[in-house]
């Protein structure tokens, strides 16, 4: 099985094209190659299958091998593989996910793909709501942006000992299905500092999904305007929450780490 390692802002998954046949345990193939120092090393895969609604579909697997509904940076790097290696000539695509159908506009320079802008749809807000964890009150929004969000404002989310107090709000009874955890800060109206803690992987360098239920959230609240940077571990997305239609634009990076083939030991999940 062959395989490329792609990263949106440090945000890296493993794929492959899987247009001819899924692998025949993909939950089990994401836990061994994710794994940073006995497998490739990621935060899930990535699998690039056929569509009957789309250009293309993409299911995505977590690094405890759960399978996501969405991917804000693994969908751009979808949109760069798909091009890059030929399997369309189209800039403008559509990408079938368990959140529904994405569309996505390709940047290009040199024949290559530099950036992606996807449509991330409508962002539904909820109420905030309280957890209690360590003794500690949290206070969040609800955000769904295709995953489901728990925002919280802080004064400064380098401050939080994310690797303690992620997993007990990700799993909080609040929480049945888990939920995605982002400490969020507004530097001002054009800019938001945050880190994501991600259902399944732990804390990323980067999480679109989560980038856009931070906008949504300070932005329904009038504390940063519709347009915004989010400033990630991993970089920096651009987001355009329209007023028009209410559907939140994303624009980053896409990146293309190596290729590689998978020996006989990880195929068979040695």
């Amino acid at each position: 099985m062959e395989f490329t390692k792609m990263h949106g802002l440090g945000n890296d998954y493993i794929y492959f094209n899987c247009m001819n046949a899924m692998p025949t345990d993909p939950a089990a193939l994401s836990r061994r190659l994710s794994r940073r120092r006995f497998g490739v090393g990621s935060d899930g895969i990535i699998c690039i299958c056929p569509s009957k609604k789309a250009d293309f579909r993409m299911r995505m697997f977590n690094a405890d091998g759960s399978e996501g509904a969405m991917c804000g940076n693994g969908v751009r790097c979808v949109g760069k593989y798909v091009y890059e290696k030929g399997l369309t000539e189209k800039k403008r695509l559509t990408i079938e996910t368990l959140s529904g159908v994405r569309e996505l506009k390709l940047h290009l320079c040199g024949g290559r793909v530099t950036g992606v802008t996807v449509d991330m749809g409508v962002p539904e807000v909820g109420s905030q709501d309280t957890v209690y964890v360590k003794g500690i009150d949290y206070t969040g929004t609800e955000v769904s942006t295709g995953n489901h969000h728990f925002v919280i404002r802080t004064a400064d989310p380098e401050a939080v000992d994310l690797s303690a107090v992620g997993p007990l709000i990700e799993r909080h009874p609040r929480f049945p299905d888990g939920v995605n955890v982002e400490f969020v800060r507004a530097v001002d109206r054009y800019r938001i500092e945050m880190r994501a803690w991600e259902r399944g992987s732990g804390e990323t360098m980067s999480c679109g999904t989560g980038a856009c239920a931070a906008l949504a959230a300070l932005a329904s609240q009038g504390r940063v305007e519709r347009r915004a940077v989010v400033a990630l571990p991993g970089g920096e997305l651009e987001l355009l929450w329209r007023e028009e239609d209410g559907h939140l634009l994303m624009t980053g990076p896409a990146v293309e780490v190596f290729e590689g083939r998978l020996s006989q030991e990880d195929e068979d999940g040695g």
